[in-house]
């Protein structure tokens, strides 16, 4: 049996793409990373996480935003 350590990936949708954030660094939070992220992308400050889900050898996390869409 090998164990393994699985790298972080951040996932988050913007206008219809998923768009793929690296892990800044290990040792923050999740919450951390998504403050970390929110001043590029002021939307993740109203997000959700969710997850992880472990896929090709990787714990995926992803953002969702709980603002819907107006009009």
């Amino acid at each position: 049996m090998k164990a393994m350590i699985l790298a972080r990936v951040f996932l988050h949708k913007e206008n219809g793409q998923e768009i793929r954030l690296t892990d800044p660094n290990e040792q923050f939070t999740v919450a951390e990373v998504q403050n970390f992220y929110a001043g590029t992308y002021p939307i993740l400050t109203n997000a959700k996480v969710t997850g992880p889900e472990i896929k090709d050898d990787e714990a995926q996390y992803r953002f969702e935003s709980t603002m819907g869409t107006k009009g």
